[in-house]
């Protein structure tokens, strides 16, 4: 356990980040948003992905087409009877979401606003 991210993330973020919840549907500060920038992860600052990448997939959550190259890992999540994909932080191993194949492009990213910090272009 990070204390030091207990104390500086919101309740809601740590337990997304730390102890792999998801925030509710629709909740999110970014799942309806398109504002031009980047996405940071919200414990460590590392850069994930852009507002390129980003669609609307009316699934509750951000969503990306893809995460910029060597930003993220995967590991097979089996969690609540069902087969996924966990997405983490490369860097620190924040939980961020999940992807799966039901994207417009094939991949969609399903992240949660509460892991990433925008930053504007």
């Amino acid at each position: 356990m990070n204390k030091d991210l207990k104390h500086s993330l919101s309740p809601i973020a740590y337990a997304v980040t730390q102890e792999k919840a998801t925030e509710a549907p629709f909740s999110g500060t970014y799942h309806d948003f398109s504002e031009s920038g980047s996405y940071l992860c919200v414990c460590c600052q590392a850069l994930l992905f852009t507002s390129k990448e980003k669609f609307y997939s009316s699934c509750g959550w951000p969503a990306f087409h893809k995460a910029l190259e060597n930003t993220t890992r995967e590991v097979e999540d089996l969690s609540h009877n069902m087969q996924r994909t966990e997405i983490l932080c490369k860097n620190c191993d924040a939980h961020l979401g999940h992807k799966f194949a039901d994207g417009p492009s094939g991949t969609r990213y399903c992240i949660n606003s509460v892991s990433l910090k925008f930053v504007a272009d």
